[in-house]
């Protein structure tokens, strides 16, 4: 019984710095749904929200309708308060939208203890010959992510129009070349909303999306991957593009995918609903360092932790 106490707590020792290190790095992007004040009251809708977004480095947020700019705010103290593990901070686009009445923001969190925002960007759609191609036009952020293998990084998010999927996806690639010829990097991630599936991209409009055809950009959620809550549906709506096999080896294989939080976190489908009608879609970056202690501290602070593991070992042998 000693024994097998003291092995614990030589495993516990050996491992605390590991863990706290972080071993992976995730991007997600979530439609909110109708994001604003009145959802913002619901204390059980804001703490389910908490859970999912803390699980990732950087996540887009979509269908951010606050009005009076108190819902945002309000969600990240309740991020805050729900991980203490790490410190958050947010960007946001200005409102977007044709209309007066119904306009919306995106909004990037991230942990800026891994991860820092270099640059933003919002995209004024003036392209000669296509302006006004988008409902809301793309809002980019560029990253610098010293633990992953891509390091410096840029995110295009985008939720596009239902009934213009096609013509907006494709309008997409001019953002792409543009963001790329401006910051002068291929390490580009396209994200979001993008209504790609079911009947709002039909099939035999995909050949005339540049988006789609352009061999240089993966798609790495599975085409047949349903990010939609409700059962009555099975679309692949949400999706991850990245630009260059660069970036693209500095994905996980096969690690995008939508977070199903329904069956994560046992809610009920009416329950979910309340929180989205879309899962967020996600993606690993490979780690190639981490920081050996947590941040804010030292090996000094440390030094009596490995000073004890010796200890640990004699008892063993004793």
């Amino acid at each position: 019984m000693r024994t097998a106490s003291l092995l614990f707590l030589l495993s516990f020792l050996l491992g605390v710095n590991y863990s706290q290190a972080g071993s992976e790095f995730r991007i997600c992007a979530f439609n909110l749904h109708h994001f604003g004040e009145s959802k913002a009251k619901k204390s059980d809708v804001m703490l389910t929200l908490a859970r999912i977004i803390s699980r990732c480095d950087v996540c887009l947020l979509q269908e951010v309708r606050d009005s009076k700019g108190t819902a945002v705010p309000q969600l990240i103290q309740t991020i805050k308060s729900y991980d203490h593990n790490h410190q958050y901070q947010h960007v946001a686009s200005v409102r977007l939208g044709r209309s007066e009445t119904y306009q919306e923001q995106y909004v990037f969190v991230y942990r800026s203890d891994t991860v820092t925002v270099t640059d933003q960007y919002q995209y004024p759609d003036d392209l000669p010959g296509d302006e006004d191609a988008f409902s809301r036009e793309p809002f980019v952020v560029r990253l610098k992510a010293p633990r992953t293998a891509i390091k410096d990084f840029v995110l295009i998010a985008q939720h596009t129009t239902p009934t213009n999927t096609t013509k907006e996806l494709d309008s997409l690639y001019d953002v792409l070349q543009r963001v790329r010829k401006m910051w002068k990097t291929e390490n580009v991630m396209l994200l979001g909303d993008f209504n790609a599936d079911c009947g709002y991209l039909a099939k035999k409009n995909r050949k005339n999306v540049r988006l789609i055809t352009d061999p240089s950009l993966h798609w790495l959620v599975p085409e047949n991957s349903d990010t939609t809550v409700k059962l009555s549906t099975s679309c692949s709506y949400d999706r991850i593009v990245v630009h260059g096999d660069t970036f693209n080896r500095a994905v996980v294989p096969s690690s995008a995918q939508p977070f199903n939080f329904q069956k994560e976190y046992k809610l009920t489908e009416e329950q979910a609903l309340d929180i989205s009608d879309h899962y967020p879609v996600e993606v690993l970056l490979r780690v190639v360092s981490s920081r050996a202690f947590p941040r804010g501290s030292s090996f000094k602070n440390h030094f009596s932790l490995f000073a004890f593991i010796p200890l640990v070992l004699q008892a063993l042998l004793w």
